[in-house]
């Protein structure tokens, strides 16, 4: 993953809002937290530790957890926090995976701070799982997960003023010093100083009348006025990322009706030269989102329309401002990027998520987070990902996908971008034409409220209903 590829109201619209609130009034949302919650209570975390030394290189929190409960838990959704100390308030760290039962491939490590700190913790390594590491069967557990972190420079780390460690668990045990939550719900463990990272906000509560960007995409094509006049640029300009002397064409960018509602389709093409390579994005022309909630449906494919597969393609929807300079610390960027057929050393299928704090491209260095799923995900899928003031969460089909901490959080407003763009020629080198399509059914972006991907349903469901294919309240800035 590369951010130097970016180159980078009427009486209607106010019914569609009172629709919005009514449908999620309606919405029997309570049950869905409410009864992951319930089938975890029997969630147990158990823990050693692999290097016992006061201080150390790296910590090594070695972690189990085990379903005590009568009911399956999907992995998804349990989130496992470690709590530390940090060595001083300027340090950073990094996570890694030695090797997992259920696959190093499965797990994410992300770091977050404490809403309340105490002497023995202000920070925490929050463990996640994605959706390939399955579901936890009553009386299963994960197998060993040799996990580790350390500090980003590699300088000696205290451990022996850190709440979640046990100089002398050599052997596994349930560990009530490192807590487990489903749903914002804590379901193991008790956190320091009996508080912990603020949780969400209870998804029972509707959302409000807050400043929110809806648009069904229902245009006639990329000349339609009111697709500028709503905020849009589709890009035309030359530059990365992708292949070198590829250009941007907005007549790439085409609407049709498509079960009932207008899809947006992005299509880019190549035949096998910069030369006659297409590719296509469009974006907002306003930077102005920044904290809340962002969500789209996407249609993702794993096969060209028509020609020669294997491309090394890349199929987005993120959010982006500008690098004012190289590692600037005001920098953000947050990505959903599927590569059908690999690419950045991938063999084969991919989706990520990433979360930006900043990046230099020459010579190259980022700091960022990021969660990944190798597997196909050709097809329409439901996108959501939420900011609030501790951390950015993924969610894909409804599913947890990736949390990252606080680090990562943006400093100033973005854009919010699709786009579709060929990394290089090496994935296909024949010269025979072909074309890939990504197509886009809907974009919301609510400021400044979590929702879960149920809220988030029904908004576009209430905005439908009511007839109102586009709506932007958000200000300016």
């Amino acid at each position: 993953m590369n951010p130097a590829r970016r180159n980078p109201r009427s009486s209607g619209l106010r019914t569609a809002a009172s629709a919005a609130a009514v449908a999620l009034a309606a919405t029997g949302l309570a049950a869905l937290p409410s009864s992951a919650s319930a089938a975890a209570d029997g969630i147990v975390v158990q823990y050693r530790t692999s290097a016992s030394g006061a201080s150390a290189d790296q910590s090594e929190p070695w972690l189990k957890v085990r379903n005590a409960g009568s009911a399956s838990v999907p992995l998804s959704g349990v989130k496992v926090r470690y709590y530390f100390k940090a060595d001083s308030p300027s340090a950073a760290y990094r996570f890694a995976c030695s090797w997992a039962v259920k696959g190093c491939a499965n797990i994410t490590g992300t770091f977050g701070t404490l809403a309340n700190p105490t002497a023995t913790a202000d920070r925490y390594l929050e463990i996640g799982f994605t959706a390939g590491a399955g579901s936890l069967a009553p009386g299963a557990d994960t197998g060993d997960m040799q996990l580790r972190f350390h500090q980003s420079s590699w300088a000696s780390l205290v451990q022996s003023d850190d709440y979640s460690f046990g100089p002398d668990r050599t052997a596994y045990g349930d560990w009530s010093k490192v807590t487990a939550h489903v749903s914002g719900a804590t379901v193991w463990g008790e956190a320091p100083g009996g508080s912990g990272p603020t949780d969400p906000p209870d998804p029972t509560d509707p959302p409000g009348d807050a400043p929110t960007l809806f648009d069904d995409f229902d245009y006639s094509s990329h000349t339609d006025p009111r697709i500028g006049a709503n905020g849009w640029s589709v890009r035309s300009n030359s530059g990365g990322p992708g292949v070198p002397g590829a250009t941007w064409d907005p007549a790439n960018v085409t609407f049709a009706s498509q079960s009932g509602n207008s899809v947006m389709n992005l299509e880019t093409s190549t035949a096998g030269t910069g030369a006659s390579t297409e590719h296509t994005e469009i974006l907002t022309k306003s930077m102005k989102f920044r904290n809340g909630t962002y969500a789209s449906r996407v249609k993702f494919s794993d096969a060209p329309r028509s020609g020669p597969d294997g491309d090394r393609i890349v199929q987005t929807f993120f959010t982006i401002n500008d690098l004012k300079a190289p590692m600037a610390d005001d920098y953000a960027e947050y990505d959903f990027e599927y590569l059908p057929n690999g690419g950045w050393g991938e063999p084969a299928n991919i989706l990520y998520t990433t979360s930006w704090e900043t990046y230099r491209p020459d010579p190259w260095e980022a700091v960022n987070a990021h969660s990944e799923v190798r597997a196909s995900y050709a097809g329409w899928h439901d996108l959501v990902v939420t900011i609030d003031d501790h951390r950015i969460t993924y969610y894909v089909d409804g599913q947890p996908f990736g949390t990252h901490g606080a680090a990562y959080l943006p400093e100033r407003p973005m854009s919010i971008n699709f786009n579709q763009w060929l990394i290089d020629l090496q994935g296909q080198p024949s010269t025979t034409p072909r074309a890939y399509d990504q197509q886009v059914d809907y974009v919301l972006h609510v400021k400044d409220q979590v929702l879960t991907p149920a809220q988030v349903n029904a908004m576009v469901g209430a905005y439908r209903g009511a007839g109102t294919s586009f709506e932007d309240t958000v200000p300016a800035g």
